[in-house]
């Protein structure tokens, strides 16, 4: 496993890597640096058939603050529409595997957005979620303004947008921006609990599973239906496929081989 400057990563359980965001001075404020590593972690859990499941998470104080302001006001746009950082975010998405975020603290612009990319998030009761961007003279850059309009809506979406108030763990739930709100001691555990859980499960069909699901926002129905068809089908293909339905037939537990 390769090493990195501004993250820590560690195969915690069966299939899952924990990738930990380690700027605690800066409260993981995403400089260039640490949004590179990011991605190439992805990027390397993502050829990796062991790891069948990401976690991502920060420190209790925070997620994620949001970009490096101090990278912005050096650079200008050039900060965050570097090629590189934009290769980063591009991994980050196309991330083909399982990817939760374990959410305590401040989850603030670029670190919303950041959270926002995973597949769900598990928040700490004491959660913040926020794109403060305006109080600073911009607008989310890195996806805040389409995420969170698709996920929560247009009026949720526009109060947090222009008033750069933030919002609190059970209002994100109640939008949908998260899956679950747990007590800020659990919030890790219970990330790593349904990673592990995800894991165990057939890899070909969970990866279709995801696809399917991640083709209703940016696809007609029509469309995410005949991509659902389609992933349905290739499960047909996969001797895990035959395995599972023999052990349910069988009444015995199934063994994934992750073909």
């Amino acid at each position: 496993m390769a090493e990195y400057r501004f993250i820590l990563t560690e195969d915690v359980r069966p299939g899952v890597r924990l990738l930990t965001l380690n700027r605690p001075r800066q409260l993981n404020a995403l400089s260039g640096g640490l949004l590179r590593e990011v991605g190439e972690a992805l990027f390397a859990a993502a050829g990796e058939e062991a790891v069948r499941a990401v976690v991502l998470t920060g420190s209790e104080r925070a997620f994620s603050a949001g970009a490096d302001i101090k990278e912005m006001v050096a650079e200008g746009f050039a900060a965050i529409d570097d090629a590189l950082r934009q290769e980063a975010w591009r991994r980050i998405e196309r991330f083909p595997k399982p990817l939760i975020a374990a959410v305590n603290g401040y989850c603030l612009g670029g670190g919303h957005e950041l959270a926002l990319t995973a597949d769900l998030i598990i928040a700490g009761e004491g959660a913040r979620f926020g794109q403060p961007e305006i109080d600073i003279g911009v607008l989310p850059g890195d996806g805040g303004t389409q995420r969170i309009t698709r996920v929560a809506g247009k009026s949720l979406a526009m109060k947090m947008i222009l008033t750069g108030e933030t919002i609190d763990a059970q209002t994100a739930l109640a939008a949908g921006l998260v899956a679950e709100v747990v007590g800020a001691e659990k919030t890790l555990e219970r990330a790593l609990e349904l990673a592990e859980r995800i894991a165990a499960k057939p890899p070909v069909a969970v990866r279709l599973a995801k696809q399917a699901v991640l083709a209703a926002f940016s696809t007609s129905l029509e469309q995410g239906l005949e991509a659902e068809r389609q992933g349905a089908r290739l499960c047909f293909t996969t001797a895990d496929q035959k395995e599972g339905m023999a052990a349910f037939v069988e009444k015995r537990p199934p063994r994934f081989i992750g073909r």
